[in-house]
């Protein structure tokens, strides 16, 4: 049942709306004044809060703007006696989501409850969403080694330093790209990701700076670059290292001035985001190679964050495959299934070229081939890492 609460002065408006709500099915709460309002849905999550807007002690724009201070969420509707245009405008402005006239028009004031009821699931069904993203993003390991990465993480991520991540492949650096971005002051921000080894060199400055229209025979409008999308966010360069040596110079430019020119273009354009990097290279002989600059390492690594290997972390094996083991069965609607002791042990053994990556899809592999109970000897069967149980 939606829980309202009215904060009204006059009692008699406060009880000819309780029993008309009441009528409708809603649980109704009363406040006589913005005080007791306040302490009410400090205490209470309302679905809808009607609001007065003069009233004695606390003004109702006031009690609007602690209301929203306290839970940006709160859905607000004004309701006075005084109402002019001005007002309504200078009530929406500050995050009202209406405003009627009393008397209120009945009908009119239960449309505007259940369009705000709308309001109220949708801001809930998006957390909630938003929850389940974050959810695949979780860092499963409690090993010394990912738990260092995660403190590092925790302590750098709300700070605006650029960060510099190494480690094989499918170790999970985008994992931590992610986290970084997740848990700082850029996370209501976009963040963007970039692939630089999937780009082709003479295509790479075009998306990492956008072009104007003409700048190539085939295209007929200009197009904003990874830099500008990711202004106010993250950017995540993957693979760096296998970025041009062009493209690496504009690269250097834009972090020391947060400056960006479009391909084609040469108007300045100001950008204000924050640099992730990440390489499965080995960048210091790339250096010496002459393939990568030693000004720009030196510009993206403020924060080195070396992720380790599967094989040297096989303490989190297990925590990873239960993980994998219910995310999968939840994605493909499967009956229960879980890993025998033995089974879990069997996985610790092998040696995983492809880190956690592998591991996923080995997971999934004995999900969908094996019953109900995943055993040492489907292990041997189905896991068949090109490597071999080498530990065994």
């Amino acid at each position: 049942m939606p829980k309202i609460l009215v904060i009204d002065d006059e009692k008699s408006i406060r009880n000819t709306l309780k029993d008309i709500l009441e009528y409708e099915k809603f649980d109704v709460d009363l406040a006589a004044d913005g005080f007791e309002g306040i302490e009410m849905a400090e205490h209470t999550k309302y679905d809808v809060i009607l609001l007065d807007i003069k009233m004695p002690k606390m003004d109702g724009m006031e009690v609007l703007e602690k209301l929203l201070q306290d839970d940006p969420d709160n859905t607000i509707v004004m309701i006075s006696g005084h109402g002019n245009i001005e007002t309504a405008v200078d009530a929406i402005k500050k995050g009202a989501y209406d405003f009627i006239s009393k008397p209120p028009d009945i009908n009119r004031m239960l449309i505007t409850i259940r369009n705000a009821l709308d309001k109220t699931e949708l801001v809930t069904e998006t957390k909630a969403l938003k929850r389940k993203v974050s959810k695949t993003y979780d860092m499963i390991g409690e090993s010394q080694a990912i738990t260092r990465i995660k403190e590092m993480i925790e302590r750098v991520a709300p700070t605006d330093a650029r960060i510099f991540i190494t480690g094989p492949n499918g170790t999970g650096k985008e994992l931590v790209a992610r986290w970084l971005h997740e848990l700082s002051n850029r996370s209501k921000g976009p963040f963007v990701e970039v692939n630089c080894a999937a780009i082709p060199s003479e295509l790479i400055e075009s998306e990492l700076f956008g072009h104007e229209k003409g700048s190539f025979t085939s295209d007929i409008k200009q197009k904003k670059g990874n830099f500008e999308l990711a202004s106010g966010g993250t950017l995540f360069l993957d693979e760096i290292g296998d970025m041009s040596l062009a493209a690496q110079a504009k690269v250097l430019r834009a972090l020391q001035e947060n400056k960006i020119t479009r391909v084609g273009g040469e108007k300045d354009i100001t950008v204000d985001v924050r640099v992730v990097a990440a390489t499965n290279k080995d960048i210091q002989k790339e250096i010496e190679k002459g393939n990568f600059r030693e000004d720009l390492y030196h510009r993206l690594s403020v924060i080195l964050i070396p992720v380790p290997s599967l094989n040297e972390r096989i303490d989190d094996i297990p925590l990873l495959a239960n993980h994998f083991l219910d995310q999968i069965i939840k994605e493909h609607s499967m009956p229960p299934k879980l890993f025998e002791d033995a089974a879990l042990k069997a996985l610790q053994k092998i040696t995983w070229t492809g880190n956690i990556r592998e591991l996923r899809n080995v997971v999934e592999r004995l999900a969908i081939l094996c019953d109900n109970k995943i055993t040492h000897k489907d292990v041997e069967t189905f896991a068949q890492p090109i490597s071999g149980m080498s530990k065994s």
